[in-house]
C-alpha cells in the first residue's frame, strides 16, 4: 500500500533529539503526520522543538541496544496511534580512529546502536508490516557505506554492514508490499561532527599523523558542510511518498560525486583482476 493519501501517517523516527531526526520530527509536525520519536532524552527534544505543536508527537526514551525497550516502544506508538507507516532508522553516531585504535569495546558499542539497535527496530515492525502488507523502512547511512576513508574504518564497517542487512531486506518484503530504501547522505550541517556525537578512541597509537591531522580537520568542520539537514528531512518525506525511489538515494552533490567516483574505482579494480579470476574456475575435461 502506498503511503497514506488520507489521513495522517505515522512516522517512527529513531535518533531524534538532533540533527536530521530533529528536522524530521519538526516537518513531520508541521504536516500534521502522527510521529514516535525515539530518542536518549525526551526532554531535549521537546525542548528542541520549542513552540511546535506537539500534539501529535510520542516522544520515548529508548535504549535501542535493548530488544525490549524498543518492542514496548513499538507497541506504544501502536496504542497512541495505530500501525506505524513509514520507520526511519537514524539513530547513530561517528568514531574516528585508526582501524588499530578502534578497542574491542568502542567497536561493539557502535555496532550495538547502528546495526544491532536497527535490528531490533526491524524485528519489532516487521510482523505487523507484513501482516497488513503494507509499510516502508528507511535505514539512514551515509556515503560511507559506500565508499572508505582512513580513520573511518569503525564507522564505514558498520554502515557497510547497513547496506548489506537493507538489501537483503528489501528483497525478502517486497512480496508483501514493505518498501525499504536507503538514504546515503554526504556531509551535513548537524552536530555530527561535533563531540556530542563524534566520539575519538580512549587510545591512539604512534605514528597514525595523518588520522591525528584528519581528525582535527574534522572537529573544526561544523557549520562549514555542504548539506543541509533539513533539506535533507524534506527528501526523506518525499521518498516515504514515492513508489519509485531508488533503493540507493544518495543526498548531497558531495555525496553523489564520491559515489561516482567509488564506481569508477571499483569498476577498474574488476577488470584489472578479471583474469585472474577466471583462473579460479573448475575446467572440464576435453
Amino acid at each position: 500500500m502506498p503511503y497514506p493519501t488520507t489521513g495522517p501517517a505515522t512516522w517512527f523516527v529513531t535518533g531524534a533529539s538532533r540533527g536530521l531526526g530533529l528536522e524530521l520530527v519538526k516537518q513531520l509536525l508541521q504536516r500534521g503526520d502522527n510521529v514516535a520519536a525515539t530518542t536518549r532524552s525526551p526532554e531535549r527534544l521537546t525542548a528542541a522543538l520549542g513552540a511546535a505543536d506537539t500534539s501529535r508527537l510520542l516522544a520515548l526514551p529508548v535504549n535501542l541496544t535493548d530488544e525490549q525497550s524498543v518492542a514496548t516502544a513499538v507497541q506504544a506508538a501502536g496504542d497512541r496511534f495505530g500501525p506505524v507507516d513509514v520507520v526511519v532508522n537514524n539513530a547513530g553516531y561517528g568514531l574516528l580512529a585508526a582501524v588499530e585504535e578502534v578497542s574491542d569495546t568502542e567497536a561493539r558499542e557502535l555496532f550495538d546502536v547502528q546495526i544491532f539497535g536497527t535490528w531490533n527496530v526491524l524485528r519489532a515492525v516487521l510482523p505487523g508490516m507484513r501482516a497488513r502488507r503494507s509499510g516502508h523502512i528507511i535505514n539512514v547511512s551515509s556515503i560511507l557505506g559506500l565508499t572508505t576513508f582512513p580513520g573511518w574504518g569503525a564507522y564505514c564497517a558498520a554502515k557497510y554492514a547497513l547496506e548489506g542487512l537493507t538489501g537483503s531486506l528489501a528483497g525478502e518484503v517486497a512480496d508483501f508490499g514493505i518498501r525499504v530504501n536507503l538514504v546515503e547522505p554526504g556531509y551535513m550541517r548537524t552536530d555530527f561532527l561535533r563531540t556530542s556525537s563524534l566520539r575519538l578512541p580512549a587510545q591512539v597509537a604512534a605514528g597514525y599523523d595523518g588520522i591525528r591531522e584528519m581528525t582535527t580537520n574534522h572537529l573544526a568542520m561544523p557549520g562549514t558542510q555542504l548539506g543541509d539537514p533539513a533539506k535533507a528531512a524534506t527528501a526523506i518525506i518525499t521518498i516515504a511518498q514515492s513508489s519509485t525511489a531508488p533503493l540507493h538515494q544518495i543526498l548531497g552533490s558531495d555525496s553523489y560525486a564520491l559515489a561516482k567516483s567509488r564506481i569508477e574505482a571499483l569498476t577498474n579494480n574488476i577488470e584489472t583482476g578479471h583474469t585472474l579470476a577466471a583462473t579460479t574456475d573448475i575446467t572440464q575435461n576435453a
